[in-house]
């Protein structure tokens, strides 16, 4: 999965900026593109840990998530990771937010700045 990720804080305060924007027009209030990798490697690098050693493949999460699911049915918990969760996972979200750095003086924080504000808190 490729994702457009931004720092909550960037689009709160940019959610003013809008009003500069004309009538009808939309903005996308994005960040970096990046994948599942790239944001464990950062993070791994800001907290200096070791970074995930092995990669699961989506198919064998879907599986597991049809299985919790089944689970669920019985237990009455909730699954940790469902088959939605998994095609999610496998959409491309990476968009652009360059009309709204154009148009609005939109200029959100970079994955790794917004990562190592956010790690601390998690």
């Amino acid at each position: 999965m490729t994702g457009s990720l931004s720092h909550v804080d960037d689009v709160i305060e940019d959610i003013a900026a809008l009003s500069n924007g004309q009538p009808g027009e939309r903005f996308l209030l994005t960040g970096d593109n990046a994948s599942l990798v790239d944001v464990f490697d950062i993070a791994a690098a800001l907290t200096e840990t070791a970074r995930p050693r092995f990669k699961i493949p989506l198919s064998t999460i879907e599986v597991y998530g049809w299985v919790s699911i089944l689970f669920t049915r019985i237990i009455g918990k909730l699954p940790l990771i469902s088959p939605l969760t998994v095609c999610v996972l496998r959409h491309q979200w990476a968009y652009s937010c360059e009309k709204a750095k154009t148009e609005l003086g939109y200029n959100p924080r970079g994955l790794k700045e917004g990562l190592a504000n956010v790690l601390p808190w998690l």
